[in-house]
């Protein structure tokens, strides 16, 4: 089993390209209404635009806070490329990169265009210091 999250979001190309960036990971549909970004053939995440094909809980953007009680979690073996790619695309930063002792690597915590929170975290055992 492989998780495949799906998220609604008010303008699909631009959240794909902010993704693309993001995640380094590319296009594996393309379109207005909804996306698949992959890395090495494997599907990341999906992108839906609200309120397209009448789908429960992904039709009206003003119902409730985008993602309230959900992260999207990203462990990446190139913390600093990912913290580098998060800060040239003017992420709103939630929290600074830092070393999570619990989980024994580093985190940073951002918002991505639609206010969805976006971990990226090192593999287990990644201690090093990573300063903005």
């Amino acid at each position: 089993m492989k998780p495949q999250p799906l998220i609604a979001v008010r303008d699909v190309e631009a959240s794909g390209a902010w993704y693309r960036r993001l995640l380094g990971c590319q296009s594996g549909h393309g379109g207005r209404e909804y996306e698949q970004l992959v890395r090495d053939g494997e599907l990341l995440m999906q992108l839906h635009h609200w309120g397209d094909h009448d789908h429960p809980n992904l039709g009206d953007p003003n119902a409730a806070p985008p993602g309230h009680g959900v992260l999207l979690w990203f462990e990446t073996n190139d913390f600093d490329g990912a913290v580098a790619n998060a800060c040239a695309l003017g992420a709103r930063i939630i929290i600074e990169p830092h070393v999570n002792p619990n989980a024994r690597h580093r985190e940073i915590w951002i918002a991505d265009p639609d206010g969805y929170v976006v971990v990226l975290a090192g593999p287990y055992g990644d201690l090093g210091q990573t300063l903005l």
